[in-house]
C-alpha cells in the first residue's frame, strides 16, 4: 500500500476537490465522508441524480454555496492515486493541452473499480472433448483457446462466443468447460530473476551490465538500445528487467502490436518462470480490473502491454521498455492524442525509472536525443550466433519485362525457384491489405468509394466484401457499378497482399503459399499458431504486409522481396523518406536469421533515389545524418516545432468559417514567432460524414507552443457540432 503523511488525510467533513472522469472543466467540492479519506483516494462522488467516479485530488476550492456542497458517496477499496501519477497526469495534460478529465478517463479504465471484493463464477477451458459438437459448442471452446487459457464470467464468455449462457452450462456438465469459485482479484505469481538466465555474447553481456547499472541507480535515465535484427535485443532487456525484479520494482514492456502479444508473453515466462500481466485491448473486462487492481498494489511486478498500459497506476515503477521504439503505433491518432514513448520518457523522469528505447532502425526523434547526449546510446552491431545481416540489392524496373497486371519481376521470380528448389522460404512484402487499393468502372470511371468518407474502398477478395480502411464501412462485392449500373465493368486496379498471393500462386504453382495480413486472421491464438506453422517450415513462399517486419523469427526464410520499395517515399510527409527506410530496413532483417545467409531484393523504379541508395549501402548513420541536416534546415522536429489543429463538422461551411477565423486572428501564434499554415481541407477531408479541416503551426524548438496555442484558440466559443483536436507533435496529416 502507497505510503501517504499524516498531512495527506481529510477528516470527515473536511472540504475536498474531487477530479472527476466527467467533461468539466474544473475540480468539485465534496465534503470527506466518514472516516474521512487520504489525498489520491479514488471515490464515488453524486454528480447531479448520477453517481460518477472521481479522484481526491487536494483540497476543496471553497467557493461553492457551503450549504450545497454535497458529500462523497465511498472511498473505493483500491490503492490510492499516488503524487507522482497526478503529476504525470497534470504534466502530459500541459503537454497534449487536453482536459483534466479525458487524461483521468485513460488512467481509469477498468470496469467495476466501486465493486466490493468478493467471490464470482469464472469458466475456463477443461480437459474433455465433448461427444457432440455444435457449432454454439465450438465458438465457445474456440474462445477460451484463443486466449490462452483465461478465465471469463459467465456473461464474457457467452457475449464474445455469441452464444446463450446455457451453452457454457452444458458444456460445463460434459467437463469440457470448468467452473469455479475465485476471489475476483489475485495477485500475480511472483517472477524469479533467475529462472531462465541466459549466457550472453560478449557485445549483450556489456549492454546488461550498463542497463543493470542504472536500474541500480533507481534515478532516471534513458538509454537507446539499437541493434541490427537478429541482434537480440530483447535478451538485453530482459537483463534489465531481471534486475529490477531483484530491487522489488515494476516493469513495464510497451509492444507496438498486439499481435505480438502471444509470442512474447512466451519469451517472459521461459525468462521468469510465470507468466507477466497483459494489458491490451483483447484482455477480458475481467481481467482488465484484477490487473488495474493488481498493479497499483503491487501484486503485478511485470506487465507487457499496448501504448495505454503507460496509464495504470503503478506502486513502484522502476523502468519502461518501448520496444520497437520508432513503430508509428505508439501515436494515439484519436481521442486523447499523445506518443507513448515520449510519455514514457515523462513518466520516468518524475519516478525515478529508467526507460529502454529498443529498435533496429530508431525514430530520427531518439537518435537526434542520442546524438545530442540526452540519451545513453547502445549499440549492438552483429547478429546473435552465426547469422550474417542479409545482402541488399535493388532490381531496377525500368528493364525489367514486366508483363502488364503482374508484379513479380523475371529476376525476382527467379530467385524465388531457386530457394524453394533449395528448400529455403521467401518472404514477398508488400505494404497493402487486401486485393486491391482501388476498384474502378470500366463502363464510366467511376471509382467505388465508402459513403461516409472521402476515401475509396479497398477490395478483399478473399472476405468477398469491399472494405473502407478509415471507418470500417464494409459492404459486398457488386456485380454492376454502382454509378452507371453496367454489370461486368468492374476492375480491380493496383496490388494488394492479396492479388500478390493470387500472383505468387500462378507463377509457383508447387509451392506452398502462407499470407500474412492482419485482417486474415479471427484472433490472436490463430496469428500465433500461423506464424509458429511458417517459423516451422509449413511454407515455401510468404506474402505479407507489414505485419511481418515486426520481431517474427522464421530460421528457413533467406530472401525477401520487397514489391514496391518506391511506394513509402510518395507524397509531401516529412517523415517519408524515415519510415521508408526504416519498413525496409525491418523487413529485409527477416532474411538469414539463422546459419544460412540471407538476401534482400528491392523492387525499385527509382534505384537511385537517395533513400533507396542508404538501404543498400546500410550506412544507417550516413542516413540519419544526411535526414537530420535536412530537417534542421527546415526546422521541422526534431530540430523545431509543429501543432496540427483538426477541425470536423457534418457541416463543411462551418469547419472553414473557424479555420479562416482561427488564421485570421493568429496574434498569440505570431508573439512567439511561429508561422501559422491553412486551412486546408485533410488529404482524406470527410471521414464517417465528417468534413475535416487542417491548419498547421510551426514554431522555433525553444518557443512556448503549448501556451501559445492554448492561448490562440481559447478565443473562440466552438459551437454546434464542431470538434477542435491538438495535435503537439504530429506523426502524420491524414
Amino acid at each position: 500500500m502507497v505510503n501517504l503523511e499524516q498531512t495527506d488525510f481529510f477528516d470527515e467533513g473536511a472540504l475536498v476537490g474531487v477530479l472527476t472522469t466527467q467533461p468539466l472543466d474544473r475540480v468539485l467540492d465534496y465534503k470527506a465522508p466518514v472516516g474521512g479519506c487520504w489525498l489520491g483516494a479514488f471515490v464515488e462522488v453524486p454528480l447531479g441524480p448520477r453517481k460518477v467516479l472521481g479522484v481526491v485530488w487536494g483540497k476543496g476550492r471553497g467557493d461553492w454555496d457551503p450549504a450545497k456542497v454535497r458529500s462523497v458517496i465511498k472511498v473505493l477499496d483500491v490503492a490510492p492515486m499516488r503524487g507522482e501519477m497526478r503529476s504525470f497526469l497534470e504534466r502530459a495534460s500541459q503537454y497534449t493541452l487536453t482536459s483534466m478529465p479525458n487524461m483521468l478517463r485513460l488512467a481509469t479504465r477498468a470496469p467495476g473499480l466501486s465493486n466490493p471484493p468478493s467471490m464470482q463464477k469464472v469458466y475456463r477451458l477443461g480437459d474433455v472433448e465433448p461427444d457432440r459438437k455444435t457449432d454454439a459448442r465450438t465458438r465457445v471452446l474456440e474462445t477460451l483457446r484463443d486466449y490462452g487459457g483465461l478465465s471469463f464470467t459467465l456473461k464474457e464468455l457467452s457475449d464474445m462466443a455469441g452464444v446463450t449462457s446455457s451453452v457454457v452450462k452444458g458444456l460445463v456438465k460434459l467437463g469440457a468447460v470448468v467452473e469455479e469459485n475465485t476471489p475476483r482479484d489475485l495477485p500475480f505469481a511472483r517472477m524469479d530473476p533467475d529462472y531462465g538466465a541466459k549466457t550472453l555474447t560478449p557485445d549483450q553481456a556489456e549492454a546488461a551490465a550498463h542497463m543493470v547499472a542504472e536500474i541500480r541507480r533507481e534515478a532516471y535515465g534513458t538509454t537507446l538500445l539499437r541493434g541490427v535484427t537478429g541482434s537480440g535485443k530483447t535478451e538485453v532487456y530482459l537483463e534489465a528487467i531481471a534486475e529490477c525484479l531483484r530491487v522489488g520494482r515494476q516493469a513495464l514492456v510497451l509492444l507496438p502490436e498486439i499481435a505480438l502479444t502471444a509470442e512474447f508473453l512466451d519469451r517472459v515466462e521461459a525468462r521468469f518462470g510465470a507468466k507477466p500481466a497483459e494489458w491490451h485491448s483483447g484482455v477480458t473486462m475481467t481481467e482488465r480490473r484484477r490487473i488495474w487492481k493488481m498493479v497499483g498494489q503491487g501484486g503485478a511486478q511485470i506487465v507487457i502491454g499496448a501504448r495505454s498500459a503507460l496509464f495504470l497506476p503503478f506502486q513502484n515503477l522502476g523502468l519502461i521498455v518501448v520496444d520497437e521504439e520508432h513503430d508509428t503505433s505508439y501515436k494515439q491518432d484519436d481521442g486523447v492524442l499523445y506518443n507513448a514513448r515520449d510519455m514514457a520518457v515523462l513518466r520516468a523522469s518524475l519516478v525515478g525509472a529508467s526507460v529502454v528505447l529498443a529498435s533496429a532502425t530508431p525514430s530520427l526523434e531518439s537518435w537526434a536525443n542520442a546524438d545530442a547526449g540526452k540519451y545513453h546510446r547502445i549499440e549492438l552491431t552483429s547478429r546473435y550466433g552465426p547469422a550474417v545481416m542479409p545482402e541488399m540489392r535493388a532490381i531496377d524496373m525500368r528493364v525489367e519485362d514486366l508483363p502488364s497486371g503482374t508484379w513479380i519481376s523475371p529476376s525476382l521470380r527467379s530467385e524465388v525457384e531457386a530457394r524453394i528448389a533449395k528448400g529455403e522460404q521467401s518472404l514477398l512484402f508488400i505494404n497493402r491489405r487486401g486485393y486491391a487499393p482501388v476498384t474502378i468502372c470500366r463502363a464510366c470511371g467511376h471509382q467505388i468509394g465508402c459513403d461516409n468518407c472521402d476515401a475509396r474502398m479497398v477490395e478483399h477478395r478473399f472476405l468477398k466484401r469491399l472494405l473502407c480502411h478509415q471507418c470500417g464501412e464494409s459492404k459486398p462485392m457488386p456485380e454492376a457499378c454502382p454509378s452507371c449500373e453496367v454489370e461486368g465493368k468492374l476492375a480491380a486496379v493496383g496490388p494488394g497482399v492479396e492479388r500478390l498471393a493470387e500472383e505468387a500462386k500462378a507463377a509457383f504453382p508447387e509451392a506452398r503459399l502462407a499470407v500474412l495480413s492482419s485482417d486474415l486472421f479471427g484472433s490472436a491464438r490463430a496469428l500465433k499458431e500461423g506464424i509458429k506453422a511458417i517459423a516451422d517450415g509449413a511454407a515455401d513462399v510468404i506474402i505479407g504486409t507489414q505485419l511481418v517486419a515486426k520481431g517474427h523469427n522464421f530460421p528457413l526464410l533467406t530472401l525477401v522481396g520487397v514489391i514496391d520499395a518506391d511506394l513509402g517515399l510518395q507524397g509531401s510527409d516529412l517523415r517519408a523518406a524515415e519510415r521508408t527506410f526504416q519498413l525496409i530496413r525491418q523487413v529485409a532483417g527477416r532474411a538469414g536469421r539463422s546459419e544460412r545467409k540471407g538476401v534482400a531484393l528491392l523492387q525499385s523504379h527509382q534505384p537511385d533515389h537517395p533513400v533507396i541508395r542508404a538501404i543498400l549501402a546500410g550506412d544507417e548513420d550516413a542516413f540519419w545524418q544526411a535526414e537530420a541536416n535536412e530537417r534542421r534546415h527546415a526546422g521541422v522536429p526534431p530540430y523545431g516545432r509543429m501543432a496540427g489543429i483538426i477541425l470536423s463538422s457534418t457541416d463543411v461551411g462551418q469547419v472553414f468559417d473557424l479555420g479562416n477565423a482561427l488564421a485570421r486572428n493568429d496574434g498569440a501564434l505570431r508573439q512567439i514567432g511561429a508561422q501559422v499554415y491553412g486551412p486546408a481541407p485533410a488529404p482524406i477531408a470527410r471521414i464517417r460524414g465528417r468534413h475535416r479541416v487542417r491548419l498547421l503551426v510551426k514554431a522555433d524548438k525553444a518557443a512556448p507552443l503549448q501556451a501559445a496555442v492554448a492561448k490562440w484558440i481559447g478565443q473562440f466559443q466552438i459551437k454546434g457540432d464542431i470538434r477542435l483536436a491538438v495535435d503537439i507533435d504530429p506523426q502524420s496529416f491524414y
